[in-house]
């Protein structure tokens, strides 16, 4: 069972993907940022930057705060998220 993860939907604009992803609901926003990254990073076998990355709610257009904790936002299952850099904003 995986009471400790939630099931997304992420969406990277910049690199035109998109990824079905179990996250941790008790880590930082920060932390789950760096995670994606390197999946990103190992599945697709390109070096992402990752400064000014923002993670935003598709439908609300929420930034989530680095400092948030999953569990503290309104990310659930079945979340839409986005995973933008800053010059995309």
């Amino acid at each position: 069972m995986m009471n400790n993860k939630i099931l997304i939907k992420l969406f990277v604009p910049e690199l035109d993907v998109s990824y079905d992803v179990f996250i941790p609901i008790n880590e930082a926003v920060w932390k789950v940022k760096l995670l994606l990254l390197k999946s990103i990073e190992d599945m697709l076998k390109i070096k992402v930057s990752t400064k000014n990355i923002y993670l935003l709610n598709k439908v609300s257009n929420k930034i989530y705060n680095n400092n948030e904790v999953i569990i503290n936002t309104d990310i659930r299952n079945a979340s839409e998220l986005l995973l933008i850099s800053k010059k995309d904003i």
